[in-house]
């Protein structure tokens, strides 16, 4: 007897190339459209339509900066970038920030975004880094809770006024 159940498509993470740029293009749309485009005005939800090919073409580009692709069946189903600050004599460490993550809803129980973030730990702690941050809108409950799973601690609280 033959078993005809459907095995789930492989989830790959991986280093992002120039030929990801339509697929990572994709993803930050995405990601504009349900974080940042929903819970702050003023942020152009548009950016990445106009802006993040080249943004992202730039990152490839920097060895201070890390982009991370999310590949299932063929096709980048979500990303991760992240970037290097060197030390200052205000902050005297290296420091990791995490800018972006993002993983279509449909994969998102593929425990690819915990794998995105754990090869953005691991790629900060090889270039010294002291300690790795990220942020997330106060709203964003179920973000906050993602982070938090990942060893993430609250360290600072940004508060906003319209004027």
């Amino acid at each position: 007897m033959t078993d005809h159940t459907a095995q789930p498509p492989t989830i790959t993470v991986r280093p992002a190339r120039t030929d990801d740029l339509p697929g990572l293009v994709a993803s930050s749309t995405g990601l504009f459209a349900e974080d940042a485009g929903t819970r702050d005005p003023s942020v152009d939800a548009d950016w990445p339509r106009e802006h993040a090919a080249e943004s992202f073409a730039s990152a490839l580009a920097d060895p201070a900066r890390l982009v991370l692709a999310v590949e299932c069946a063929g096709a980048v189903v979500g990303h991760l970038t992240g970037s290097l600050t060197e030390p200052t004599a205000m902050r005297p460490v290296r420091a990791a920030t995490l800018l972006s993550v993002y993983v279509r809803p449909e994969q998102r129980s593929s425990g690819a975004g915990a794998r995105l973030v754990e090869a953005f730990v691991r790629w900060a702690a090889e270039r010294g880094a002291a300690h790795a941050e990220v942020s997330a809108y106060a709203a964003n409950s179920a973000a906050i809770r993602f982070y938090e799973r990942a060893g993430f601690t609250p360290q600072t609280v940004t508060l906003r006024r319209g004027l």
